[in-house]
Protein backbone atom coordinates (compact mmCIF):
# COMPACT_ATOMS: atom_id res chain seq x y z
CA UNK A 1 0.00 0.00 0.00
CA UNK A 2 1.19 3.86 -0.51
CA UNK A 3 1.12 6.20 2.15
CA UNK A 4 0.05 8.71 -0.50
CA UNK A 5 -2.87 6.89 -2.14
CA UNK A 6 -4.17 6.14 1.35
CA UNK A 7 -3.62 9.78 2.59
CA UNK A 8 -6.02 10.68 -0.37
CA UNK A 9 -8.23 8.90 0.54
CA UNK A 10 -8.34 9.67 3.92
CA UNK A 11 -8.50 13.80 2.99
CA UNK A 12 -11.32 13.23 0.74
CA UNK A 13 -13.52 11.01 2.82
CA UNK A 14 -13.13 13.80 5.57
CA UNK A 15 -13.80 16.36 2.93
CA UNK A 16 -16.70 14.27 1.77
CA UNK A 17 -17.91 14.82 5.44
CA UNK A 18 -16.75 18.57 6.55
CA UNK A 19 -18.29 20.28 3.56
CA UNK A 20 -21.59 19.26 3.95
CA UNK A 21 -21.48 20.07 8.02
CA UNK A 22 -20.15 23.17 7.17
CA UNK A 23 -23.22 23.95 4.47
CA UNK A 24 -25.51 22.49 6.56
CA UNK A 25 -24.40 24.45 9.54
CA UNK A 26 -25.73 27.90 7.98
CA UNK A 27 -28.93 26.88 7.86
CA UNK A 28 -30.50 28.22 11.67
CA UNK A 29 -32.27 25.14 12.00
CA UNK A 30 -29.05 22.74 12.08
CA UNK A 31 -27.46 25.52 14.11
CA UNK A 32 -29.84 24.97 17.02
CA UNK A 33 -29.40 21.10 16.15
CA UNK A 34 -25.77 20.60 15.52
CA UNK A 35 -26.02 16.82 16.23
CA UNK A 36 -28.28 16.55 13.74
CA UNK A 37 -26.35 18.56 10.91
CA UNK A 38 -23.61 16.16 12.18
CA UNK A 39 -25.52 12.88 11.65
CA UNK A 40 -26.89 14.32 7.80
CA UNK A 41 -23.42 15.46 6.99
CA UNK A 42 -22.14 11.85 7.82
CA UNK A 43 -25.09 10.07 5.06
CA UNK A 44 -24.20 12.36 2.90
CA UNK A 45 -20.58 11.64 3.06
CA UNK A 46 -21.05 8.62 3.26
CA UNK A 47 -23.31 8.58 -0.06
CA UNK A 48 -20.75 10.60 -1.56
CA UNK A 49 -18.08 8.46 -1.17
CA UNK A 50 -19.85 5.30 -2.06
CA UNK A 51 -20.62 6.78 -5.75
CA UNK A 52 -17.37 9.21 -6.12
CA UNK A 53 -14.32 7.30 -4.56
CA UNK A 54 -14.37 4.36 -5.83
CA UNK A 55 -11.19 4.52 -7.91
CA UNK A 56 -9.28 5.61 -4.79
CA UNK A 57 -11.20 2.90 -2.40
CA UNK A 58 -9.42 0.36 -4.67
CA UNK A 59 -5.85 1.68 -4.89
CA UNK A 60 -5.62 1.36 -1.23
CA UNK A 61 -7.20 -1.76 -0.83
CA UNK A 62 -5.59 -3.03 -3.83
CA UNK A 63 -2.60 -2.14 -2.03
CA UNK A 64 -3.17 -4.28 0.90
CA UNK A 65 -4.00 -6.77 -0.84
CA UNK A 66 -0.64 -7.17 -2.38
CA UNK A 67 1.45 -6.47 0.90
CA UNK A 68 -0.88 -9.10 2.41
CA UNK A 69 0.12 -11.65 -0.94
CA UNK A 70 3.92 -10.77 -0.69
CA UNK A 71 3.72 -11.16 3.13
CA UNK A 72 2.55 -14.65 2.91
CA UNK A 73 4.52 -15.88 -0.20
CA UNK A 74 8.16 -14.42 2.14
CA UNK A 75 6.35 -16.33 5.08
CA UNK A 76 7.12 -12.79 7.25
CA UNK A 77 4.58 -12.95 9.77
CA UNK A 78 3.10 -9.88 11.72
CA UNK A 79 3.58 -9.40 15.60
CA UNK A 80 0.17 -10.33 16.48
CA UNK A 81 0.02 -13.53 14.44
CA UNK A 82 3.84 -14.62 16.45
CA UNK A 83 2.44 -13.77 19.56
CA UNK A 84 -0.85 -16.23 19.21
CA UNK A 85 1.13 -18.89 18.46
CA UNK A 86 3.16 -18.45 21.50
CA UNK A 87 0.10 -17.74 23.19
CA UNK A 88 -1.55 -21.00 21.83
CA UNK A 89 2.16 -22.95 22.69
CA UNK A 90 1.60 -21.74 26.46
CA UNK A 91 -2.08 -23.17 26.41
CA UNK A 92 -1.49 -26.35 24.78
CA UNK A 93 1.90 -26.98 27.04
CA UNK A 94 -0.93 -26.08 30.12
CA UNK A 95 -3.27 -28.91 28.61
CA UNK A 96 -0.14 -31.76 28.34
CA UNK A 97 1.44 -31.10 31.75
CA UNK A 98 0.99 -34.83 33.39
CA UNK A 99 -1.32 -35.09 37.08
CA UNK A 100 -1.74 -31.85 37.18
CA UNK A 101 -3.71 -30.85 33.98
CA UNK A 102 -7.06 -30.06 34.46
CA UNK A 103 -9.12 -32.46 32.91
CA UNK A 104 -10.99 -31.65 29.34
CA UNK A 105 -14.44 -30.93 29.72
CA UNK A 106 -16.86 -33.65 28.00
CA UNK A 107 -18.06 -31.92 24.40
CA UNK A 108 -21.55 -32.44 23.63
Amino acid sequence: MRARSALVYTVLRLLAFLVPLGILLLFPVFQELPWLAAIFAALIGLSLSTLFLRRPLDKVTGGLAERRAQRAMTGRRTGAETDADAEDAVVDAQRTDGPDAAPEAPRA
